[in-house]
């Protein structure tokens, strides 16, 4: 071959992904020495182009095993779809790099799945615009029941739980109460890996709607329950979100409490109510000791309470 080999022809050209970088230790180094001054640094932020959501949940549900964990799971899933397609820059960064946060960081403190979709947001997100879509990512993981993500062939979900925070520990503790399963056992193991996936697919989702490839999904609003002349709904602020409750009143006395929508943590903040709502309708009252271990949700309870009091007689 006559024609000289540019270093960018050759990231190009040396296969998909990851495997790019370990080539580039190939080229020799007055070779690369010479071409370094054509590539130059990539601008930052990095290029986003559009990717199918389903494709990177099922890469992300494979790197979870292949680099050890859930934050290598997510980054990698999203950056080397772009490299598979795209080649340079993005075959530049290997997915074992973010291993470290497996496991909540090896503390079990922020999810590592979240960890490694902040990772490609802050690759790929302007910093004027990156906290929006951080806190939109923060808001699904803390709300959502999970897992989603089934792959191909598997049976769905048995078990779904809602974390009520960013924490690993509150993530994946909460599931095992509600499964039984040890934290050790495959079906934890599986779990997270699918979890992974439902993070990867929505920061996916985030960024082809930011970019302009998608439009938002529409906002279907929920409508308003049917109320009897002696029922009355009331809502507060509690630790995953809104607590709503319908009281249901026989003349002056508290005949019902129901529970409509809650996003507190499984086996903590449902217990609380169950324990809770028997002494109110009980008593007659909403000053009752608050749940151990379940403070935020019960005062959330007790104001949701408190609001459907507040429209009687009105």
């Amino acid at each position: 071959m006559n024609k000289e080999l540019s270093r960018r022809d050759f990231l190009r050209t040396s296969g998909k992904g990851l495997l790019g970088v370990a080539a580039v230790s190939m080229i020799p180094a007055a070779m690369a020495e010479t071409a370094a001054p054509e590539i130059g640094a990539p601008a930052w932020p990095w290029t986003y182009h559009k990717l199918d959501k389903k494709a990177v949940q099922d890469r992300a549900f494979t790197n979870f095993g292949l680099y050890g964990g859930c934050c290598s799971s997510v980054a990698s899933a999203i950056i080397e779809a772009l490299a598979e397609e795209y080649g340079y820059p993005y075959n530049q960064i290997n997915g074992n790099m973010f291993a470290i946060g497996a496991g909540g960081f090896g503390r079990q403190n922020l999810c590592g799945a979240l960890g490694g979709a902040f990772f490609a947001l802050g690759l790929l997100v302007p910093r004027a615009d990156v906290g929006t879509l951080r806190n939109e990512l923060y808001s699904y993981y803390e709300s959502t029941a999970f897992p989603i993500y089934v792959p191909e062939g598997d049976p769905e979900h048995k078990w779904h739980s809602v974390a009520g925070s960013e924490l690993c520990r509150d993530s994946v503790n909460n599931w095992m109460a509600l499964s039984g399963y040890a934290f050790g056992d495959p079906e934890r193991i599986y779990r997270c890996k699918c979890l992974s996936a439902d993070v990867a697919g929505k920061v996916v989702e985030l960024l082809n709607v930011y970019y302009g490839f998608e439009a938002p999904a529409p906002v279907a609003e929920e409508p308003a329950p049917e109320l009897a002349a002696n029922e009355y709904l009331g809502e507060a602020d509690g630790f995953g979100g809104k607590v709503k409750v319908k009281v249901t009143m026989d003349g002056d006395k508290i005949a019902n409490i129901e529970v409509l929508e809650h996003s507190e943590t499984a086996g903590l903040g449902d217990k609380a109510f169950e324990n809770m709502i028997p002494k109110m309708i009980a008593g007659n009252t909403t000053a009752v000791d608050t749940h151990t271990g379940a403070t935020v949700s019960s005062n959330a309870l007790i104001a949701a309470v408190n609001d459907a009091l507040s429209k009687v007689g009105k």
